[in-house]
């Protein structure tokens, strides 16, 4: 039932499995990456974006990762703190492992990232470290699928599921397809879909159901089918379009709010973020999914990523002052 799932969601305290890393972006806004002088930086990493924009929202979470044991892994230990975000649960790993690093523009178009993640520190991440947290103390478990693009991360989120469905959390998984981080879009589509079929609540977009399906035009049927199967509750966000809510046999359909964009990035995590947040503070979930777009449309409209995602008083600015939503259609 979706009560459920929303009560471990109020609760606003989150058990987080992914990665943080660094961003770099070019400054000014605008400037080339091979013609850039100046570079500004910032946290990344899906899961570590999403747990700074619940932490900017008064929420609570504790991460569960590997960084690297030098002066990046430090640095996004303290962007961490920085942000409120719990980290009595990620590891400093030594070797030839190495922290994530992107490098993205803020300018959409020819738009460009580079994501360097060979030999990956959260990858690192085993079945021991995500069983050192007490499942109990939190409302929810929630994860993206770049954790699941290789070993021994994998094996170690899928028992961070059954720990989790165990101790009568619900998981949130937000489908997050990163080809550049898995060895074939086979074993991605057969791992992402094995997830989704384990999950609670599915964030995805448009082209990542579409991937899980076998076929772009198949997506919706792919998220009808699971909330109809396994997930309590699937989001299906279609860009411009808006996003689908699929729970208890019923479709909602609601808007974004658009926006001039400075950059493509940070968009996702955004909306995840302003999504649980809302829950957490009692908006039902047609207001959730407006608040997490409109969260979304703030964050591409700044550099940064996670130093982009906004405050509460930011975003009741936003809505006040903003025109939309959009119908959905």
């Amino acid at each position: 039932m979706v009560s459920a799932l929303l009560d471990g969601i109020r609760k606003n305290r989150f058990l987080i499995i992914g990665r943080a890393g660094m961003d770099f972006f070019p400054d000014p806004p605008g400037t080339r990456t091979e013609e850039a002088t100046t570079f500004k930086s910032g946290l990344g990493g899906s899961a570590a974006n999403t747990a700074a924009g619940i932490g900017k929202f008064g929420g609570q979470s504790d991460l569960v990762t590997s960084v690297s044991d030098d002066s990046i892994g430090r640095y996004c230990l303290n962007q961490l703190d920085q942000y409120g975000v719990g980290r009595k649960y990620v590891k400093s790993v030594g070797g030839e492992a190495r922290n994530s690093l992107a490098v993205y523009e803020t300018r959409v178009e020819d738009h460009q990232t580079v994501i360097y993640r060979n030999g990956a520190a959260d990858f690192v991440m085993t079945k021991e470290d995500v069983e050192a947290p007490d499942y109990s103390a939190y409302g929810a478990l929630l994860t993206a699928g770049t954790v699941f693009a290789a070993e021994p991360s994998r094996s170690a989120a899928f028992h961070a599921f059954e720990l989790a469905r165990a101790a009568g959390l619900p998981v949130i998984f937000d489908v997050d397809y990163r080809p550049y981080s898995w060895p074939s879009p086979e074993v991605a589509e057969e791992v992402l879909s094995r997830a989704g079929a384990m999950s609670d609540m599915i964030v995805g977009n448009d082209e990542e159901f579409g991937f899980m399906a076998g076929d772009f035009d198949k997506g919706p049927e792919m998220a009808r089918r699971l909330a109809e199967t396994s997930a309590t509750l699937v989001i299906y966000k279609m860009g411009e379009h808006g996003a689908i809510t699929y729970h208890d046999g019923t479709e909602t359909r609601t808007g974004i709010y658009p926006t001039k964009a400075l950059k493509p990035t940070g968009a996702g995590d955004s909306f995840m973020s302003g999504l649980l947040s809302a829950i957490a503070q009692g908006h039902d979930l047609p207001t959730s999914v407006l608040r997490g777009s409109a969260c979304a449309a703030i964050t591409v409209s700044r550099p940064g990523c996670a130093p982009a995602l906004p405050f509460p008083d930011e975003l009741e600015a936003f809505l006040a002052t903003h025109p939309g939503p959009t119908t959905g259609t």
